[in-house]
Formats: C-alpha cells, structure tokens, sequence
C-alpha cells in the first residue's frame, strides 16, 4: 500500500471532522453527503473498509511518519557533527 502524505492524511481527517461535528449539529441532505464523502476517502487513503478502522490506521499511519521524520533528522545532525 502505498502511505498517503501526512500533509493530505491531516487535511482529510480534518475534513472529516468538520463533517462529523456540523452533521450531528444540525444533519440534513448536504451534510450527509459530506461526512459520506469524506468517510469513503478516509478508508480509501488508509486503505480500510470502515470510518472505525480508518482513523486507528490514520493514527497509526501519522505515529509512522512521524517516526521517519524524526529518524530523518537524527540522522541529519549525525552527518553534520
């Protein structure tokens, strides 16, 4: 599987919570539509079938990227000493 990058993983799952937040507010036809839309490309980009599922490997997916980036640097200031 391909990893989606975190910039878009974080975007999407902020989309996804505005769509969650605004459609147990007020739902209506719209805001089923987005929070829909944006559950589908959620599972989509971590490659699940369900919003539960989706956001654990969202979490798990940013835990790895994180990690690399951190690897990144270490090894960054390891060539620079």
């Amino acid at each position: 599987m391909l990893l989606p990058a975190e910039k878009e993983l974080r975007a999407v799952l902020a989309r996804f919570a505005q769509a969650r937040f605004r459609h147990d507010l007020e739902p209506t036809g719209r805001s089923s539509r987005e929070l829909e839309d944006t559950s589908y490309t959620l599972c989509v980009m971590t490659g699940t079938q369900s919003v539960d599922q989706a956001l654990i490997a969202a979490d798990a997916l940013l835990e790895q990227l994180c990690a690399g980036r951190e690897q990144a640097v270490k090894a960054d200031q390891g060539l620079a000493a």
